[in-house]
């Protein structure tokens, strides 16, 4: 069987990628299996951790309950935060067993193939969290895995982008072996403290501040078989995935903008019209929208970038100089005059008094 045959295989669903926007924003709370458990094991409270962030104890005992997506994003950097463990996320889904993801892990290891769970996973993981992007990218010699929040209430996810990337290795582990590492790791986040460990658990070259989070996987791995593959419990397990959302809530469109203006923001200045094309419509429908909420296309822009202003310079190791460029400005003289203007002092001072993330 060759590549093609691995990913258009008749069990699987007939498309690799999903939309940019799912048009969602819940989570199955199968995502946070154990949680409690590795929150006590870090020295944390799980009970304060929730509480802090809203969400009932009892919601993590129902795998097909849904969580709200910036509360679980929340959870996850507030577990940190509190436990002083930076890496949480990272150990966190390393220790992740396939099964306790629930529907979409028994998506992945009921496929035939590396190649069709990867297919499989990458298409139904939007319907198991929402305003998510999951795709395979074929490259010369492997095919790319890429993970991507697009939710623009959501400004820190650093955690879940290494706990989200540390489930997907060990379900390609639970297939090639325990010792398996890709070809590279990419995240989308800063480079932390520790980020040796991330080299060490991989076992592969990890880069930082990139567009999208990513695994690359050999061509060649993506033939062999999954141990456990069962066609008919497969399409049991997205049949119920599909029946799962079909009460799920769409996002607005200015939750929408604001996670396409935060995916633009790395490449420069966002324009209008880019911005209205990756969402489906025209310019002028997009401010139509926007004033209808009483805003346009400027303000949202510099909320966007207010945000995250914050959120990074929160991260002391990220220089203010990468900061500025990160959210879209061509000189650092230029962010700094703004961020003056938001905030009444230099980004600098503003480091200095305020505390770490």
């Amino acid at each position: 069987m060759n590549l093609a045959e691995a990913l258009t295989h008749p069990d699987t669903f007939p498309a690799l990628a999903q939309p940019a926007f799912s048009g969602h924003q819940g989570i199955l709370a199968a995502a946070a299996s154990g949680l409690e458990a590795f929150i006590a094991r870090q020295g944390g409270d799980p009970e304060r951790v929730l509480g802090v962030c809203h969400i009932p104890p009892s919601l993590l005992n129902q795998p097909t309950q849904s969580l709200t997506l910036p509360g679980y994003c929340r959870v996850m950097e507030e577990a940190a935060r509190q436990t002083g463990f930076d890496n949480f996320g990272l150990h966190y889904g390393l220790q992740f067993k396939p099964q306790q993801l629930g529907l979409l892990g028994y998506v992945g290891l009921c496929s035939a193939t590396v190649g069709q769970a990867l297919h499989n996973v990458a298409f139904a993981f939007p319907w198991h969290q929402h305003a998510t992007l999951t795709r395979l990218v074929e490259l010369e010699g492997c095919v790319r895995f890429d993970y991507q929040i697009r939710h623009g209430a959501i400004v820190s996810q650093r955690q879940d982008a290494e706990l989200t990337m540390g489930m997907v290795l060990n379900l390609l582990r639970h297939a090639l072996g325990p010792q398996w590492s890709p070809k590279e790791v990419h995240f989308e986040h800063p480079r932390p403290e520790n980020w040796h460990e991330h080299c060490k658990y991989y076992d592969a070259p990890v880069y930082f501040d990139q567009p999208v989070n990513s695994l690359f996987i050999p061509r060649a791995d993506l033939l062999r078989p999954m141990p456990e593959s069962d066609p008919v419990l497969l399409m049991v397990m997205q049949d119920a995935m599909r029946r799962l959302n079909q009460s799920s809530q769409p996002l607005s469109v200015v939750e929408q903008a604001r996670s396409a203006v935060r995916q633009h923001l790395p490449q420069g200045e966002p324009v209008l019209e880019q911005v209205a094309e990756a969402l489906g419509m025209s310019g002028g429908s997009l401010q139509r929208r926007l004033g209808e909420a009483s805003l346009n296309f400027s303000r949202l822009v510099e909320g966007v970038r207010q945000e995250l202003a914050t959120h990074y310079l929160a991260q002391r190791h990220l220089p203010i100089s990468e900061l500025a460029f990160l959210l879209g400005y061509s000189e650092v003289s230029a962010f700094s005059r703004a961020f003056r203007r938001w905030f009444g002092s230099s980004p600098r001072a503003w480091r200095q008094q305020c505390p770490p993330a």
